[in-house]
């Protein structure tokens, strides 16, 4: 494998799927491992080292939950479930038990490979000694140390609650963080469930930062589940 080169684990015990992902992200440049159980995912996602892994949840000895559970006990790679399994409960769950995306099958293979790209993206972020600390997204700039949004150059004035919303996404750039997980660490553990307070929170941070249109660009929604940050980080000069 060169420098360059990601190595992508596929994690899937159909076969054709596992030839059809291997064929796809080889054509890209990526060095493609594969497992057919959850024995083998464990063993190649901590031996092998790969970049990327790309989940099933219908495994035939374990289920895709325990291995995402025990991956992340041992790893930071990023995990990206690809399941058949398209309910809220199941999405929620993968991504509160530390899954960086959640695809569901059928899926188109451009798609995939641009949030494979967006996953390795964030590992970049989180490799490095300090955290991403300042991001843009066109005349948008999100400076976590300073504590400064400014649009257009002009400064926005936030409140502290949509401040800590838009701060915890921004931790976090291209990948989605639960409603539950925004909620508990913003409002605290018994405000979980009181997701009209986040709605109205990010309602007006929307407004704020120019992202009021229907198809808000910048902070995105996942139905039912959470919200994402389409942000990137900003190099220093």
């Amino acid at each position: 494998m060169s420098v360059d080169q990601h190595r992508v684990l596929v994690v899937d015990d159909e076969l054709q799927i596992r030839r059809f992902l291997r064929i796809s992200l080889s054509s890209q440049g990526f060095d493609v491992i594969e497992a057919e159980n959850g024995e083998q995912a464990l063993l190649r996602a901590l031996n092998d080292k790969p970049d990327v892994v790309l989940l099933d949840l219908g495994l035939p000895d374990v289920d895709g939950h325990d291995v995402l559970c025990a991956i992340r006990a041992q790893s930071d790679v990023p995990v990206m479930v690809v399941s058949v399994r398209a309910s809220e409960d199941e999405k929620v769950m993968a991504l509160d038990a530390g899954a960086n995306d959640y695809v569901t099958k059928p899926f188109g293979i451009q798609e995939l490979l641009a949030r494979v790209r967006a996953v390795l993206r964030y590992r970049r972020q989180i490799s490095g000694v300090a955290k991403v600390r300042r991001l843009q997204a066109g005349d948008l700039v999100i400076d976590l140390d300073d504590r400064r949004i400014t649009l257009s150059g002009k400064a926005v004035k936030l409140t502290p609650k949509e401040y800590a919303v838009l701060a915890l996404l921004a931790e976090f750039p291209g990948r989605v963080v639960t409603q539950a997980q925004i909620l508990k660490d913003i409002w605290g553990p018994v405000h979980q469930h009181d997701t009209h307070y986040l709605r109205i929170v990010i309602s007006r941070l929307r407004q704020k930062l120019g992202d009021s249109s229907e198809q808000s660009e910048l902070i995105q929604t996942e139905s039912g589940i959470g919200y994402r940050l389409m942000a990137a980080e900003v190099e220093d000069s």
